[in-house]
């Protein structure tokens, strides 16, 4: 156990010192293999993992949903996703901020990527919500919030990664984000009405939209929502895997994006190119990950935690909250990719020890890293945000994002208490 907290404290240092995570990660589990081995051994582990890995049939998933996500962002959608919204939304105080938060929902469905859902969002929303007069604060706490759900609404590539880590299906972990994935937007939706409550100027009412109006942006959106229930739904009843429905997304988003006249020669080169360096950069940080957490099994650093547990007597359910309480605080300094490959391998065998479905814990995992997404000071949408937005300061849309982040404490709190609204779907599979 001793052997393996010092790897951890290892990789924490290398990050630290701006080694890029996965290298951290790769490094540190080979020398510890090979400490509580050998040389030979821990290169040999090393070498088979990575090969093992990078010809496995389930990882194929990742480019194919990134390459969905990119040319749904190409072909426009998200301006059709936000105006149906609107349409139902806008003429409600506080609508508009509560129609980027739906946006958000049904965008993430189809991409898989908070920090993209928000940079997208931004452009979208962001000029509507100004020309209302909303409040800065609100405005971009609507947007930076919402994009936070990519990576819980399916198809989600971190869902992806825990899945590839802890050898759980990916399709149910798929079918398990979707009702958190529309309680975090409740819930976002009732952090907006609380602030608009308390100070109406900040989020004035738009206009009001005839049903003809509304029908006339429903149809313009029925694409995009039938690639969604096209793709999850195919999962769900069992008409294809994970993986052929991530090459039917990313084929009808292809499709979709040709017939409307946003597939050219530059945006295909553009997508190519965009979907080869993030996965690579996946990839890497994966591999080392899976090289620590073996490390760390051949320490036995899960059971010595797992005997820690059971000989202090603290009840089950006491250390999964200890365990999103350390969520909470790593991510105040660690983004959520890092935070998954760090923690997983050490906490799923402890949870799983602990009778915990690790699906459930899957999911709790996922909204825990939504939460770091918009917590300070690291909060990468926010600074997502803040690149696109250059006359908002950051201290702004922390400001705003407070009500949102508290919202998803109850909901986090809410998951945990209540494993049903998460395994509900998949126990119907």
């Amino acid at each position: 156990m001793t052997i393996a907290l010092i790897g951890f404290a290892a990789v924490l240092i290398l990050a630290f010192m701006r080694m890029p995570l996965g290298v951290a990660l790769g490094l540190v589990g080979l020398v510890g293999f090979s400490e509580l081995s050998n040389y030979r051994a821990g290169m040999s582990n090393a070498a088979r993992l990575v090969i093992d890995s990078g010809q496995s049939y389930g990882l194929s998933v990742v480019p194919l949903f990134i390459l969905m996500g990119l040319m749904v962002d190409r072909g426009g959608m998200a301006k059709e996703l936000y105006a149906a919204a609107y349409s139902f939304l806008g003429h409600r105080r506080g609508g508009l901020a509560m129609s980027t938060i739906v946006a958000c929902g049904m965008f993430s469905a189809i991409c898989g990527s908070s920090l993209a859902t928000a940079a997208t969002m931004s452009k979208v929303s962001m000029p509507e919500m100004r020309r209302y007069k909303y409040d800065d604060s609100l405005a971009t706490a609507s947007i930076a919030a919402g994009g936070t759900l990519g990576i819980l609404i399916p198809p989600s590539v971190i869902l992806v990664i825990y899945g590839l880590i802890t050898n759980v299906s990916v399709g149910k972990l798929f079918i398990a984000g979707v009702l958190p994935g529309i309680v975090g937007v409740l819930f976002y939706l009732a952090a907006v009405l609380f602030v608009v409550t308390r100070n109406p100027a900040a989020g004035p009412a738009g206009e009001k939209q005839t049903w003809g109006q509304r029908l006339i942006a429903l149809r313009d959106v029925w694409t995009t929502l039938g690639l969604f229930i096209f793709v999850i739904g195919g999962i769900y009843v069992g008409a294809f895997t994970p993986t052929e429905a991530a090459g039917m997304g990313a084929a009808g988003a292809i499709a979709i994006a040709y017939f409307r006249g946003a597939l050219t020669w530059k945006v295909v080169m553009e997508v190519a190119r965009e979907t080869t360096l993030t996965t690579a950069k996946l990839f890497v940080v994966v591999f080392g990950a899976m090289i620590f957490s073996n490390f760390v099994n051949r320490a036995g650093l899960p059971d010595a935690l797992l005997n820690l547990a059971q000989g202090f007597d603290f009840p089950p359910m006491g250390v999964i909250f200890v365990i999103l309480a350390i969520y909470l605080v790593l991510g105040c300094v660690f983004e959520s990719l890092s935070m998954i490959l760090l923690t997983v391998p050490i906490f799923a065998p402890l949870v799983e020890g602990l009778g915990f479905d690790l699906i459930w814990f899957g999911i709790l995992v996922v909204v825990a890293t939504e939460i770091s997404l918009i917590t300070p000071p690291i909060g990468m949408n926010v600074f997502v945000l803040k690149g696109v937005l250059k006359d908002v300061s950051v201290k702004t849309i922390f400001k705003g994002v407070t009500p949102f982040w508290i919202a998803d404490i109850f909901r986090i709190i809410l998951l945990t208490l209540i494993p049903g609204i998460a395994l509900f779907l998949p126990s119907m599979m």
